[in-house]
C-alpha cells in the first residue's frame, strides 16, 4: 500500500471534554453570563468552538437571511489597538473594515442587535490587550441601555496549563475598570477549568475513531489498548501537572501515526511493535532533530564495480604523458 494514500481523520468527535465545553457555551448563551473558560492546548477548544457555532448558526430566520446568535472569533495577535480585535468581529459576520474606525465602532452596536448576536465566543482569549478588553466592556454596557436593551453573553476561552488562570491577574486589579468588569463575570462560575480524558473517554474515542477506520484495517481493535494508551499519554512529559488526564491532540497524534504506519505495511491491525514505536515518538523522542540531507550514495555491486573499471579509459602517468611529449616533438611534423 502507498504510505501517501493515507488519510487522517480530521472530523469533529464529541468527547467527553466536548461534552463539558460545550455545555458551558451553551448555558453562557442560554442566560447571557460571562466567563473566563481555560483548558490545555490541544485539548479541543477551537474545535468545539467551531462545530457549537456552525450547528446553531442557520438555526432562526433574520433579515437579508444572515442570524448570529453565536458569534465566535479569535483574538488578535500582536495587535492591542480595539480597532484590530473590532475588524475581527466584523470580518466574522461577513461585514467590510474599510473606512473611519469611529464611525464603524458604533455601528456594531447595530449590528448585534440586528442580528441577534446573543453570545460573544473569544478563542485565544488570552492574547487580547487592555485595550481589547475595555473595548468589549464598552460595547456590551451600551448594549444594555435603552434603546437597544440587549444582554449579550461572553466567553473568554483561553488556553493554560496547570494551575494559571489566564486573565485573573487583570481582573483582580484594584481599579474601578476591572471591578466593574470582575462583577460582569458569573456569580457560580466565573472562572472554568475544562477537564481532559479520563481513561473511560479515551475508550469512547478509540471506539468512533476504530469506526471509521474498519474498512481499511477490518480486523482492527484499538479499544483493547485504552490502558496502555491511557498510560503512555499520562506521561510526565505530557503530562506535566500528573492530572491522569489525556488531551485529545496527544492522542489523536499517537493513534494516527500508529494507523498510518501500519497502513504503509499492509497490515491489518496495529501490532504491540508499531504502538511501542509510536509511543517512543511521541514521549521520549518528541524533540528529536531530523537531518534531511542529500541520499546516500549506492554501493555498487562488485559485477557493477569490474564492468565500470572495464569502461573507464586508463589514465596515463605524469612520468607516461611527459615522454610522449618529448617522443612527439623528435617526430618530425608533417611537410617537413
Amino acid at each position: 500500500m502507498n504510505q501517501a494514500s493515507f488519510t487522517g481523520f480530521d472530523g469533529f468527535i464529541e468527547t467527553g471534554f466536548e461534552q463539558r465545553f460545550q455545555r458551558l457555551l451553551r448555558q453562557a448563551w442560554q442566560a447571557r453570563t460571562w466567563h473566563v473558560i481555560v483548558a490545555e492546548p490541544g485539548s479541543g477548544k477551537s474545535m468545539g468552538i467551531r462545530d457549537l457555532v456552525q450547528t446553531y448558526a442557520h438555526g432562526r430566520d433574520s433579515i437579508g437571511g444572515r442570524n448570529y446568535p453565536l458569534l465566535a472569533v479569535t483574538a488578535p495577535k500582536n495587535d492591542p489597538k480595539e480597532q484590530a480585535l473590532g475588524n475581527h468581529i466584523l470580518l466574522a459576520m461577513d461585514f467590510p473594515t474599510r473606512g473611519r474606525w469611529s464611525d464603524r465602532k458604533y455601528t456594531l452596536l447595530y449590528l448585534f442587535r440586528q442580528y441577534k448576536v446573543e453570545c460573544l465566543i473569544i478563542d485565544d482569549a488570552h492574547d487580547l490587550s487592555l485595550q481589547h478588553l475595555i473595548f468589549l466592556k464598552e460595547i456590551t454596557d451600551q448594549l444594555r441601555l435603552p434603546p437597544l436593551d440587549h444582554a449579550l453573553g461572553l466567553c473568554l476561552v483561553t488556553a493554560g496549563w496547570g494551575d494559571t488562570m489566564p486573565l485573573k491577574e487583570i481582573f483582580d486589579k484594584p481599579e474601578t475598570m476591572w471591578i466593574q468588569f470582575r462583577r460582569r463575570l458569573d456569580r457560580v462560575q466565573p472562572y472554568c477549568r475544562i477537564a481532559g480524558h479520563t481513561q473511560e473517554e479515551v475508550r469512547a474515542i478509540l471506539e468512533a475513531v476504530e469506526r471509521v477506520y474498519q474498512p481499511s484495517f477490518p480486523d482492527l481493535n484499538l479499544c483493547k489498548w485504552t490502558g496502555a494508551i491511557h498510560t503512555w499519554l499520562t506521561h510526565p512529559l505530557l503530562d506535566p501537572q500528573n492530572s491522569g488526564r489525556v488531551i485529545m491532540d496527544n492522542l489523536m497524534r499517537l493513534v494516527m501515526t500508529a494507523l498510518e504506519w501500519t497502513y504503509a505495511k499492509g497490515e491489518r491491525d496495529v501490532t504491540p511493535q508499531t504502538w511501542d514505536a509510536a509511543a517512543e515518538l511521541l514521549t521520549l523522542r518528541r524533540d528529536a532533530i531530523r537531518v534531511i540531507d542529500a541520499p546516500a550514495p549506492k554501493e555498487l555491486s562488485p559485477e557493477q564495480k569490474d564492468e565500470t573499471k572495464k569502461k573507464s579509459p586508463k589514465r596515463k602517468t605524469r612520468s607516461q604523458a611527459n615522454s610522449a611529449e618529448v617522443n612527439g616533438d623528435l617526430q618530425p611534423k608533417v611537410g617537413e
